[in-house]
């Protein structure tokens, strides 16, 4: 759990709810509140005993909403957004909850939230870009489907990284992906990111985010993201769940690997160890910066979110933002759960490590730690681990060491641990 504890009081999945939350900001932002008078309520409903999930997250909506009104005021030129996000055996997600037991009717309801936040402002344009990573299942062609049948007319495109590894598409990355099943997600949203970066002239005024398949983040938030990169005191703006202001329900029984996977990592990529929250599906970039990040990449699977913060804070030191979000998991089909990457996501921080120029001495040790770490050598150690990493905040652990890589190697070997 990251966060503060709530009761649910909001399920994304239900019309009802969906449809409550929305009307609930609009009344909000009739009153004309103006922006200090939101986060003296969202902190009011923080400290309260009763905080109700679909309370805070119609404030968090008026707020995006008040936000980019008032730097669209300031600054009214031609914005454009583009959204992308990934599908891999999603096809019982992109149907309603009438048709499918993990229903989310992902698609629909995704163009709904950018239509909410985004049609008072008509200088404004915007794009959804759905990526197949590899889906056996066809997610691609469903999308397509709901896309003619039910959102005639708005700007949503389809893509297939099959296809661009096929038609021999310059993908950014080192090592060329040969197959889909290479990718598992970071190869999709950043052929995402690259198609729509490549379809539009450099322009300043171009934004583009990501975020997950699924309904956690309401798209609806994305005026939280987008000022800060309005302001131009940023580039880049990452959603996170590991926040005092954050407000998360989550499934309890990833955080123990969560919190042990933070600590490893904050121990090699020090310059973004102000970060906490890196795999959070909703993040924002500035076209012209992208640009830069996108070059010689070297993980096309879960991790690539980290690479791009990394990649971002090493060309641009200090631009990036990091913003609370309401959250909400939808953990029951996560094909991230099934898949179990965080080992996987370590050695990719490995080699993050080690094509950058910050080593250390203790760095390099960990990284050879990691390095020889294998599944059964993961299993245990998330069992094994002491209370210095399992019930601390990791939001300390990119200064506060407590566990050398000698000291974790002595708990796989028999040492002394909390399992």
């Amino acid at each position: 759990m990251t966060g503060d504890r709530h009761e649910m009081g909001y399920n994304p999945k239900d019309p009802v709810d969906q449809a409550w939350v929305l009307s609930e900001a609009d009344r909000l932002l009739s009153e004309d509140l103006s922006l200090p008078d939101i986060r003296r309520r969202e902190r009011a409903l923080l400290r309260s005993d009763d905080r109700p999930l679909g309370q805070m997250l119609s404030l968090r909506l008026a707020r995006s909403s008040t936000w980019l009104k008032e730097r669209l005021r300031q600054d009214p030129s031609p914005l454009h957004l583009t959204v992308v996000f990934a599908v891999y055996r999603e096809t019982g997600r992109l149907v309603p909850a009438d048709q499918h037991p993990h229903g989310e009717d992902l698609l629909v309801r995704k163009v709904h939230e950018l239509e909410w936040l985004l049609s008072p402002f008509p200088q404004v344009t915007w794009e959804l870009v759905v990526v197949d990573d590899g889906c056996p299942d066809g997610s691609a062609a469903l999308a397509r489907k709901i896309a003619r049948e039910r959102c005639a007319g708005l700007p949503i495109r389809v893509l297939e990284l099959a296809e661009a590894i096929e038609a021999g598409e310059p993908l950014p990355f080192v090592d060329p992906l040969t197959s889909p099943s290479e990718s598992r997600k970071g190869g999709s949203i950043i052929y995402g990111l690259l198609d729509a970066l490549n379809r539009r002239d450099p322009d300043p005024r171009h934004i583009l985010i990501y975020t997950d398949a699924d309904l956690s983040t309401h798209l609806g938030q994305v005026g939280l993201l987008v000022r800060h990169l309005l302001r131009g005191r940023k580039v880049a703006a990452a959603g996170t769940r590991r926040h005092r202001r954050s407000t998360v329900i989550k499934e309890g029984h990833r955080d123990r690997r969560g919190r042990l996977f933070i600590y490893l990592w904050k121990g090699l990529l020090h310059p973004i160890s102000f970060i906490t929250d890196t795999q959070c599906g909703f993040k924002a970039f500035s076209g012209p910066v992208l640009r830069q990040v996108l070059q010689d990449l070297v993980e096309p699977g879960f991790a690539f979110d980290i690479e791009l913060l990394l990649r971002t804070e090493t060309l641009h030191p200090g631009s990036l933002a990091r913003v609370p979000i309401v959250w909400v998991d939808s953990d029951e089909a996560s094909t991230t759960t099934d898949l179990a990457p965080y080992l996987d996501m370590l050695k990719a921080a490995v080699r993050m490590y080690r094509a950058h120029p910050f080593s250390a001495p203790e760095s390099d040790a960990l990284a050879e730690f990691i390095e020889e770490l294998g599944q059964a050598d993961w299993q245990r150690l998330v069992q094994v681990i002491p209370s210095e990493i399992a019930d601390e905040d990791p939001r300390r652990f990119g200064h506060e060491r407590p566990l050398s890589p000698e000291d974790l190697e002595r708990l796989l070997l028999g040492g002394g641990g909390e399992g």
